[in-house]
């Protein structure tokens, strides 16, 4: 195939870091090229001076269909026929896909310069079937399922005519999606494939790059290491060239005494999307929740913390937990970490220490005045702990990757030596090796007491995790899978498959 975009030598320094340095990367025509490696690696400062947000170090040389381009320019990337797609969509979610498309290109008007709706209407619906999504343009966003989002922001990204569209840049776009919203979006990206228009796929979903990838750009430590075929690697060869040396897959072999009183007790939970549900769960064990989106899963956790106004009773050690007292929560021996880091989570204009701290500052008191010097020491120490690529702990935590921050809201709860310690997607958006580091800390958690409950959309992650799972369909426990009763993943894997047959069980 054709090259379009060619680069040799690409760097880019920050004071004090050196972001990417001598990268050579390319891209050929109708391929899809995944991009991968661990947070800090280099993928997204790659992305973001190919995007014209950052300006690249002198030194390198750029081509796009064999002219020189100028790298780090918004304006060029754009007549060249660069688009991207972000994480976070960038939609505006309480309008439809109509005005989302519209927003993004113009409206098309008629007599006295009208907007003319039917033609922006089906404008919308042909760029959205054209991708293989099926919906109603006109309702606000947020009622769109996640795939369906997806395709709006791609719909939107490549409203000009195909021939000015080169390349299309996915940064994430499968970070919270369930499988079914995975594989509709796959066969979108696999539309844009016959249509000559090359896709740079970046992912931490590694399985994913299998399926969809033709080419795979590994960096690490901020060098490109390899490009290679897809079809030549492994999942372990993959991993090995991200991490730098082999990982051995950690198995679990925990022993829960059953004559213990439960640590968490919830009895008869109702709220949001929730029907009845009741739950116990012991000291060092580890409680994992599947579900597709809408079936509890992902509103059980927040319920639990106290975020979303329930009804029913949740006891840690005996103790009543009432929703929205997150300081009685904390005093009770209770940690939450949300899946939604940036609207949840961090505080983005606090430093890495501060949103490390924050849930307990008078661990760091000397009499009535908090200790800055021993604060910063515990912070470093979980920074070293946790590997968090950060220039200080007084960095502002918006420059730490998505990765990173996610190892500091961990550590922010790890710290609380909690005695329940509730997980909401953990290691969403996270590398191989974050992600191991995450885990033996949840395997640590155990081992030291804590009763721990994780939902997850990841089922290798809940088999590699839990002793037990319980399955959610309409806001009630359907099923639960026990460790050791057969190959737990593909035991999770089945039961949500069984969908809407699950409420008749």
């Amino acid at each position: 195939m054709a090259k379009i975009l060619h680069i040799w030598s690409l760097s880019k320094s920050f004071p004090g870091q050196v972001a990417l340095q001598d990268a050579t990367f390319d891209v050929e025509e109708g391929e899809v090229h995944a991009l991968v490696g661990q947070n800090g690696s280099g993928k997204s400062t790659l992305i973001k001076v190919l995007a014209g947000f950052h300006q690249p170090d002198p030194g390198h040389n750029v081509t796009m269909r064999d002219e020189v381009f100028n790298i780090g320019d918004a304006a060029a990337a754009h007549r060249a026929g660069i688009r991207f797609v972000h994480q976070d969509l960038g939609l505006v979610e309480a309008v439809s896909a109509v005005e989302n498309l519209a927003l993004g290109f113009g409206y098309r008007t008629g007599f006295g310069r009208r907007i003319n709706w039917k033609k922006e209407t089906l404008k919308t619906k042909q760029a959205l079937l054209d991708l293989g999504f099926d919906i109603d343009v006109r309702v606000p966003v947020a009622a769109l399922g996640g795939a369906a989002r997806t395709g709006v922001a791609i719909a939107r990204a490549l409203q000009e005519s195909e021939q000015n569209i080169s390349i299309l840049v996915l940064d994430e776009p499968t970070a919270s999606l369930p499988g079914a919203d995975v594989d509709r979006l796959f066969n979108a990206i696999r539309r844009l494939k016959t249509r000559g228009i090359a896709v740079v796929f970046v992912s931490h979903h590694l399985e994913e790059v299998f399926e969809i990838a033709d080419r795979v750009t590994v960096l690490r430590d901020a060098k490109v290491v390899a490009t290679v075929e897809a079809s030549e690697l492994d999942m372990s060869s993959l991993i090995e060239l991200i991490v730098g040396h082999k990982v051995t897959a950690a198995t679990v072999n925990r022993s829960i005494d059953q004559t213990l009183e439960p640590r968490l007790r919830v009895t008869d939970l109702w709220g949001l999307g929730m029907n009845d549900v009741s739950l116990e769960v012991r000291p060092g064990e580890v409680l994992g929740v599947a579900g597709l989106t809408g079936s509890g899963r992902d509103t059980l956790i927040p319920m639990l913390s106290g975020a979303i106004e329930r009804l029913g009773d949740v006891s840690i050690d005996g103790v009543t937990i009432r929703a929205g007292k997150p300081s009685a929560a904390i005093a009770a021996g209770l940690a939450f970490v949300p899946a939604d880091r940036l609207r949840n989570g961090i505080i983005s204009m606090m430093s890495v220490r501060s949103n490390t701290t924050i849930a307990n500052v008078a661990r760091n008191k000397t009499g009535l005045r908090l200790n800055h010097k021993k604060e910063r020491a515990e912070t470093r120490d979980w920074i070293s702990q946790l590997s968090v690529v950060t220039t200080s702990s007084e960095a502002p935590i918006s420059t730490l990757s998505g990765g990173n921050q996610q190892k500091v809201m961990m550590a922010r709860s790890f710290r609380l030596d909690p005695k329940v310690l509730l997980l909401d997607e953990p290691t969403q958006g996270v590398d191989i090796g974050a992600k191991e580091e995450i885990h033996s800390f949840v395997d640590a958690a155990a081992a030291n007491g804590s009763a721990v409950v994780i939902a997850s959309t990841d089922s290798g992650e809940l088999a590699r995790l839990c002793d037990r799972v319980i399955v959610m369909h309409r806001g009630q426990i359907v099923d639960t899978i026990v460790r050791g009763e057969g190959s737990m993943a593909q035991s999770i894997d089945k039961v949500l498959l069984a969908g809407s047959s699950l409420a008749t069980n």
